[in-house]
């Protein structure tokens, strides 16, 4: 009854969820632009996921999976479904997750048949998968009623679905570990939990088993997703794409929402994008995108490309950028490879490599 009357309350103050104002980026988020800086080594149709045991990178891209060695890519396998998360196993395997609806172990990346499959008749869109400290694995679930790919509609319906899992090869069971989260998108074991990104709340929360979820890091101005540990301590968070005031002002908007998705296709609804700038009929253009014909650094995003250097509590150190003008849009995943950086800017399909040394002392991190 409480947590009812302080809802109605907010939306009547604007305030709290109801509150259309956006998060500035600065501190530690202070935009730049050197996510272009960073070299591209393959451009691939539909990129997703990263896995990695040190020695060997491994990519999802749609169906296929990938071994990278520098610029070039050997197929190891490919799939009857898209693979939606990648991680790789303590003994060498790799877990697949396909169509974001089971999740298969694999001794090696190039076995033809599967360990063990996890395939919970819950799963829906798997999107992330991590391993915990005691070998199980981690895997986060979007949410129930949209697909991997239809997160812009779950966004605009203002479903609270999100799940985490915590799947365990020596039993074979799922186990969920969480629940009604806004969009659970990312996970990383840290301490005797994890840390799970949440997208349509903003934040970056630590889940127990059998507790509510502790807030981490709040209130950002992005949309966070998949997490990596850091060599050197602490974690890399990257950010599918940025807030808007527009949008938030839409998610306020119940009737003229449901007109949107009823009337218009979804490639144009105002809604966040891994891409954009394509097609004369995206909402937001005009002279508060461009001046004489040039985009604007610091107009609203409709897309934009972040990942976010993080310590060992999760606060940030600082962050790389692609910002409104840029290219390297939709960052969706982030490790490090040696003295690299990799990541995956699902927006254009690049593959980008950005050197880690002189990082911190160049952002005075």
């Amino acid at each position: 009854m409480i947590a009812a009357v302080r809802d109605f309350a907010n939306r009547f103050l604007g305030r709290g969820e109801a509150t259309i104002t956006v998060p500035s980026f600065d501190g530690a988020l202070k935009p730049n632009q050197k996510l272009e800086s960073a070299t591209t080594l393959l451009e691939c149709e539909a990129p997703e996921d990263f896995a990695t045991d040190g020695r060997n990178l491994y990519l999802a891209d749609g169906r296929r999976l990938l071994r990278l060695d520098g610029s070039a890519a050997t197929e190891i396998r490919s799939f009857e479904q898209p693979i939606s998360a990648l991680c790789s196993l303590a003994n060498g395997g790799i877990a697949v997750a396909l169509g974001g609806r089971e999740v298969s172990l694999y001794s090696d990346p190039a076995s033809s048949a599967p360990s063990l499959t996890f395939s919970d008749a819950t799963f829906n869109a798997i999107n992330a998968l991590a391993l915990a400290s005691d070998g199980a694995l981690i895997a986060t679930d979007g949410s129930i009623t949209c697909g991997v790919d239809d997160w812009p509609r779950d966004l605009m319906e203002l479903n609270r679905s999100g799940r985490v899992f915590r799947l365990d090869p020596r039993t074979g069971s799922a186990k969920p570990i969480a629940s009604r989260l806004g969009y659970a998108f990312g996970t990383c074991a840290h301490r005797d939990g994890v840390l799970v990104s949440e997208s349509w709340r903003h934040r970056l929360v630590f889940v127990r088993d059998g507790q509510s979820p502790q807030v981490v890091l709040g209130h950002l101005p992005v949309y966070p997703s998949r997490l990596s540990k850091a060599a050197g301590g602490g974690y890399w968070l990257t950010a599918f794409t940025a807030r808007t005031q527009l949008i938030e002002f839409v998610l306020r908007e119940p009737a003229y929402r449901r007109r949107m998705m009823a009337e218009i296709d979804p490639a144009y609804w105002v809604a966040p994008r891994l891409r954009s700038g394509f097609s004369f009929k995206e909402p937001m253009q005009g002279a508060h995108i461009k001046t004489m014909g040039v985009i604007k650094p610091w107009a609203p995003p409709r897309s934009y490309g972040l990942v976010i250097r993080l310590g060992e509590d999760g606060k940030p150190l600082y962050s790389l950028h692609s910002r409104v003008d840029g290219i390297n849009h939709g960052i969706v995943a982030a490790v490090e490879v040696g003295s690299d950086l990799m990541l995956i800017a699902k927006g254009p399909g690049r593959i980008l490599k950005l050197p880690l040394a002189g990082l911190a002392e160049e952002f005075g991190a």
